[in-house]
This record gives structure tokens, sequence and C-alpha cells, in this order.
């Protein structure tokens, strides 16, 4: 079954609305409980306290929106399936993440919970041959899925470090997976990555600088699934392989920047990848003299900069793709340079 135009951007709208209205009820929820984010640590940015489960609202945006438009339009056993493949995993996470936006958790709990909820997902991708792109081997399938989902979940998690840095990027990511699976036909990715960028977008109205609430590791953990499992699940289905596989880390180039960046600056460092910092691509912004709304901004475009190239990529394939995914990589080695060379704070 396929849906209209007007059909999809209506699901974004309805997750925008939703989101919209739920986060201040969960902002006021969070300082009642004194959930709040305080600026104790050297890595932090921000001056006063800012409440952090706005990521509770971006879930219930998602989901809400998602099962709603099932029951609604084509409430079949299949496609509640499938959507509970991907959303209860994401789910999962975030309550990993809650816990430890209330009460702490180390690194390597979270690292091997993640890890256990990537390889259910892989198997899952794979036996029901649902991978956007496959190599032909079911344990390289399953291994590479594996270390796709852990490592971009972390990205997400890494990058959400600056007021509406990160919602504003998700946002851009999904609406770009939203073109290619729209366009292929692929309705359940299509629906899902509209809903997440409507979702994003309408805590954006809370999350834009000045900050009046944070997503927390809950939203972005819950993000870092989807993105990661839309990116592999959207089938472009070009020619030769590799442009096919450039589509997603393309997607996602800025995320995937940012952490390079970081962890490079930190192992140069002698400091744990693990260990916040204000070694970040925002903060780095910052240092150059870019205000805070100015460097979520920049991050914004170049998201959308990435993006537009792997949709490039995806429809001139034969006549641009090879060029457009040379020079993408050229400019992203370029920014990895200039943003590494950019002194990290002390």
């Amino acid at each position: 079954m396929s849906y209209s135009l007007f059909q999809y951007l209506s699901l974004g709208f309805v997750a925008l609305i939703i989101v919209g209205l739920v986060t201040p009820l969960i902002r006021k929820f969070a300082i009642r409980i004194n959930a709040m984010d305080t600026p104790s640590s050297q890595h932090k940015t921000h001056v006063e306290p800012v409440p952090y489960l706005g990521g509770l609202a971006i879930i219930i945006g998602i989901v809400a929106t998602t099962y709603a438009a099932i029951i609604a339009t084509t409430l079949t056993r299949e496609n509640i399936t499938l959507a509970t493949y991907v959303l209860a995993p994401a789910i999962a996470i975030a309550a990993m993440g809650l816990v430890d936006d209330l009460k702490g958790l180390a690194p390597w709990p979270r690292l091997i919970t993640q890890t256990f909820t990537a390889a259910i997902i892989a198997v899952l991708l794979v036996s029901t041959d649902t991978l956007g792109i496959a190599f032909g081997n079911r344990l390289v399938d399953v291994a590479v899925t594996v270390l796709w989902i852990v490592g971009i979940c972390n990205s997400i998690n890494f990058f959400d470090n600056l007021d509406g840095g990160a919602t504003g990027t998700v946002a851009v990511i999904a609406s770009f997976i939203f073109f290619i699976a729209f366009d292929r036909g692929q309705v359940l990715i299509g629906a899902l990555s509209i809903v997440m960028a409507g979702s994003t977008l309408g805590f954006l109205i809370w999350n834009k600088s000045p900050a009046k609430i944070y997503m927390g590791d809950a939203g972005a953990l819950f993000l870092g699934i989807l993105v990661s499992v839309l990116t592999i699940r959207v089938s472009p289905g070009i020619k030769p392989n590799f442009l096919s596989l450039a589509i997603p880390v393309l997607l996602i180039a800025v995320p995937i920047l940012d952490t390079c960046v970081a962890v490079t600056s930190r192992l140069n460092n002698n400091i744990s990848p693990f260990t916040g910092g204000r070694d970040h691509l925002s903060h780095r912004l910052i240092r150059k003299g870019l205000n805070r709304k100015r460097a979520a901004i920049t991050l914004w475009c170049l998201s959308g900069f990435f993006g537009a190239m792997a949709c490039s990529i995806y429809r001139w394939p034969d006549s641009l793709g090879f060029f457009l995914l040379s020079a993408a990589a050229l400019i992203w080695g370029a920014l990895f340079i200039f943003f590494i060379k950019i002194p990290r704070a002390d």
C-alpha cells in the first residue's frame, strides 16, 4: 500500500504537535522531581540548571503517532510487528538512558546493554531479510549491523552537547531518510523517519538556545537507535554497492565527524574516550567565536550538506555518484583537520 506525500507530512505534523504540547508537561515534572542538569562538570557549558527528561516527550510522540497511524490505516499484525522490531529495542535502550539520567551508570554496563540490544536487532533484521544493504554473508551482516548500531547510537548521544544541536541535526537526517524511503516506496521507513523529523522539530521549540529542557540520555539513545536502524533499513537500490553503502554514512556524517574529532582529541591527550569534555564540534565552533545559536545552525547546515550529497548520489549514481562521493570524502576530511586543529579547552 502506498501513501501520498500529504499523508506522510500529516504524520510528521501530528508528531510535532504532540511533542510540542507534551514537552512543557514533562519539563514541569522534571523540575518537580529535581531532574536537573546542573553545570557542575567541567564539560558543561550552560550556566543555569536545566531539566533533562525531554526525551520522554520525543518517545511519547514517536510511539503514539506511529501506532495510531497503523491502527487508523493498515492495522495488520505484520505492520505492528515491523514497527515493534524498531521501537521496542529503542524504548529498552531509552529506559537504560533514563536510569543513567536519574541515577548514573558506568560506561561499561551501558556499552554491554547497547551491544546486547544491537545484537538482537541485527539477528532480527538479517533473519527477516530487511536490511537495506546486505553483504551476502549472514555472519558479516550481523557483525556490521551490531557495530553500526552501537557506534551510531553512541555518536548521537555524544553529539547531544549543545542547545538544539543534536535535535535539529536528527531532524535534518530524518528528513533525508524520508526522501529516499518515500521515493523507494518503503512505507514503514518513510513513516518512521517523517514522524521522527516531526517529533524532533516539536522538541526543538523548547530545546533551541537558550534551552528550556534537554532530552537527556534517554532521548539521545532512543533517537540513536532509530537513526541507526532506519539508515541501514532504507534501501537505496543503486549500483555499485559501495555507493549504496556510502549513503547511510553520509547521512550521519556530522555526528560521526563529531565523535571522531572528540575521540581523537582525547586519545592524543591520554584521556579516556568515555570522559566528557569540551572537545566536540559545538565547543570548537564556540571557541572560534560563534554563539550557541549560530553554532547549532552551523551543525544543521553541515548535516544538510552531507544529506544533500547522499541524496544526489542516490538520484544520479551513474553520472555523478563517484565524483560526489569523492568530493564529500575530501570535504569531510578537510572538516576533520579544521576542527582537530582548534585547541581543546583545558
